[in-house]
């Protein structure tokens, strides 16, 4: 069921992207597997920015420096790391950034979105799980306090000989995972196109509608009369419910689009810019830096410098 693999996936092309040809991965899992795990001693970070529909939990441990992409989020992580991403098509890679360890550990452990069909999900039991998966498809990374409580489990799980010890390992990380209380999300939801069906009707109404005219001026008081209430009520009412002010999220949903754009498209900086809804170049170039850690020309090089042509 699992065993300890070299990496060994096929990649192919998607022929959607445009610009920067962000491979798709098809990791060697079979029929008659449950799992599919890696480990591997590292001092580089050669892998490139790829896709696959598979589910992926990835382990680093003496990584301290290298450089996380999910989406359009990038960030340097410590020493420990443990992101689950289950977006189908969601960009990811750990690239080597600043880390200069030379003996980095990295478990990477891939599953079939079926492993635990919809029906399991729904019980109550497996409740949290079904949460932290939805709120993967953008990848979640779990904080230190989570990472100390399941790094038993990832110590020993592919050393495991019992296939059946494996796979109940397997479901204790994942419950454990599922409490955590600090687990973050990273990319936008704008850049994935995918939006949290759990919402109330009335936030999810204005995401949708921001969603399709992001690139327009767009004012407090029509958005709350598209649900009925008053500005000063929906913009409370907002916040209370996404924990952003509606300002913040539209700007997230610009932002989402532009770093989509800047990934796909060959469109200039300039017009980008435009088209996701700023009116202003330099405001643009800052506030994209401020929010994603680079500057629009530094996070489409970034992509390009990882194609892949095979």
């Amino acid at each position: 069921m699992l065993k300890k693999y070299q990496k060994n996936s096929i990649f192919v092309q998607k022929a959607s992207d445009k610009m920067t040809k962000i491979l798709r991965e098809v990791p060697p899992i079979t029929d008659k597997d449950c799992f599919y795990i890696v480990e591997r001693h590292k001092s580089e970070f050669l892998y490139p920015i790829h896709s696959h529909e598979e589910f992926e939990l990835n382990f680093i441990e003496r990584g301290k420096g290298v450089q996380r992409v999910v989406g359009d989020s990038i960030e340097e992580i410590g020493d420990y790391e443990l992101t689950l991403v289950t977006g189908d098509g969601l960009e990811h890679a750990w690239r080597q950034g600043n880390c200069t360890e030379a003996d980095v550990r990295e478990i990477t452990i891939q599953f079939s979105a079926d492993l635990l069909d919809a029906k399991l999900l729904s019980r109550n039991q497996f409740s949290s799980i079904r949460k932290m998966f939805e709120r993967a498809r953008l990848g979640v990374t779990f904080s230190m306090p989570a990472i100390m409580k399941v790094y038993g489990y990832l110590d020993g799980i592919a050393s495991l000989e019992a296939h059946f010890e494996q796979f109940l390992t397997m479901l204790k990380i994942l419950n454990e995972l599922s409490l955590d209380p600090d687990a973050r999300t990273l990319a936008s939801s704008s850049f994935t196109h995918r939006e949290d069906a759990r919402e109330s009707r009335r936030i999810a109404k204005v995401k949708d509608y921001i969603s399709v005219h992001y690139a327009e001026s767009l004012r407090l008081e029509d958005l709350a009369s598209l649900v009925g209430m008053a500005p000063s009520a929906f913009s409370r009412f907002f916040k209370q419910h996404t924990n952003r002010t509606l300002v913040d999220f539209i700007i997230d949903t610009r932002l989402g689009n532009a770093a989509r754009m800047l990934v796909d498209t060959t469109s200039s900086i300039s017009e980008i810019c435009y088209a996701c809804g700023f009116n202003n170049l330099s405001n643009f170039n800052r506030m994209f830096k401020t929010r994603r850690g680079y500057t629009p020309r530094d996070f489409r090089t970034l992509f390009t410098k990882n194609r892949v042509f095979v």
